[in-house]
């Protein structure tokens, strides 16, 4: 399914299924009080992007530890491999939902709710901003702890009333925070409304950093230098330009002439600059065009060489990555490579990367003018508030860092 159809099934199912699920899951409890335990089997809903699912780790793995819990994830099946960048969930606690018609996805659903009890599901845990498909999936989890985001006295969102713990989404501090208050909301000792009065400080969001061992650079040396013969890792400085963003909101991508601008000039100023194109397999047409237009030997298509497990292993041997605001971002942030980071639809405040990142944000008085309360949907569609951020400006950002060398 489209993202449209997927948000326009959320708008006129979800919200006459989430009110008679309400109904149902009430009149239940009041038949059969639910037991109330303390978290154990902790299960995550994060289903449509795969950014968030490494913004969410820091406070998956504070659930983990604070309350010696094993951690489970149900996610679209197209977005399960961010899970494996961290490794934090195992693979056995992963459940995928086929997202390719409604048919896979109810077919799907059902198999959730044995696999839910089959795992003795105790707690869920939805991360997902108002989507009624995932309060829907946490409230029949099975789970006698649900906690999720909650409209109160907000206009429009409605997703019922399926949540034993409400916690109000703050739109003005990092989602990581927002994920952190998730969990905050499970250690409260006494009932809060709204959840959860604590303050979440910028230590506790940190990201783990991974590490590789020298075969497994070594075999993405080798990608590299069948693409470009006269590689040699000593010498070339390896500079990644992703200029690619999701289907989610397209409105994210920097114009193409800004990007092959910025290529020719980092190629014309550092004649040891190695420029390689990245994106996924069915981005390969696209980045060749660019790679053309650019016209120089150093510029290469690399898109669909790596798997994305492979991905941060490039990033710890580069020296730097130009990205739109889209997952490589996130994915990089694992490492400790620079990147810079194009927003417009989007705030940097709410959704920048966690890692060694320099946001570049024009700032207009539009912008952002996406949030939780219009689901991620624009009107926009002229994007000026990407054309508005200039090569010149990210070319001198990125010449303040390469003059460290």
């Amino acid at each position: 399914m489209n993202v449209d159809l997927m948000r326009k099934l959320d708008h006129h199912l979800g919200i006459p299924l989430t009110f008679l699920g309400t109904l149902l899951l009430k009149t239940a409890h009041r038949i059969r009080k639910p037991k109330t335990t303390p978290p154990k089997n902790i299960l995550f809903v994060e289903l449509s992007e795969m950014g968030s699912t490494i913004l969410a780790d820091p406070a998956m793995k504070h659930a983990q530890k604070h309350f010696d819990a094993q951690l489970f994830f149900v996610i679209f099946s197209k977005n399960k491999p961010s899970l494996d960048l961290l490794n934090t969930i195992p693979q056995h606690h992963i459940f995928t939902l086929c997202e390719d018609s409604l048919w896979t996805l109810m077919r799907d659903a059902i198999r959730y709710l044995i696999w839910c009890r089959k795992h003795h599901i105790d707690t869920a845990v939805d991360l997902e901003l108002f989507s009624r498909v995932s309060a829907l999936l946490t409230g029949f989890s099975g789970a006698g702890n649900r906690v999720g985001y909650h409209n109160f006295h907000g206009e429009g969102l409605y997703r019922g009333d399926l949540l034993t713990h409400k916690v109000s989404y703050n739109p003005h501090i990092h989602i990581a925070k927002n994920f952190m208050a998730l969990i905050h909301a499970l250690k409260a000792e006494t009932p809060e409304v709204p959840y959860s009065k604590v303050l979440i400080t910028d230590d506790a969001i940190q990201l783990d950093q991974v590490t590789f061992s020298d075969d497994e650079k070594a075999d993405v040396y080798r990608k590299i230098s069948a693409c470009y013969a006269g590689y040699d890792q000593t010498q070339h400085q390896l500079l990644l330009i992703n200029p690619n963003a999701s289907d989610l909101l397209p409105q994210r991508r920097w114009p193409k002439h800004n990007f092959i601008q910025l290529m020719q000039q980092l190629l014309q100023r550092y004649e040891n600059a190695l420029i390689l194109i990245t994106g996924a397999p069915n981005e390969k047409e696209e980045a060749e065009a660019l790679r053309l237009k650019v016209a120089n030997p150093r510029c290469i298509n690399f898109a669909g060489q790596l798997k994305l497990l492979q991905m941060p292993i490039l990033y710890s041997v580069s020296r730097l990555m130009v990205t739109n605001d889209s997952g490589p971002g996130h994915f990089s942030s694992i490492t400790p490579l620079k990147t810079y980071v194009l927003f417009g639809p989007e705030t940097p405040k709410l959704y920048g990367s966690l890692g060694n990142s320099t946001p570049i944000f024009a700032g207009l008085a539009c912008s952002p003018c996406v949030s939780a309360a219009n689901h991620r949907k624009t009107p926009c569609t002229e994007p000026v508030c990407m054309d508005a951020i200039t090569v010149g400006s990210v070319y001198k950002q990125i010449e303040i860092e390469l003059r460290q060398e």
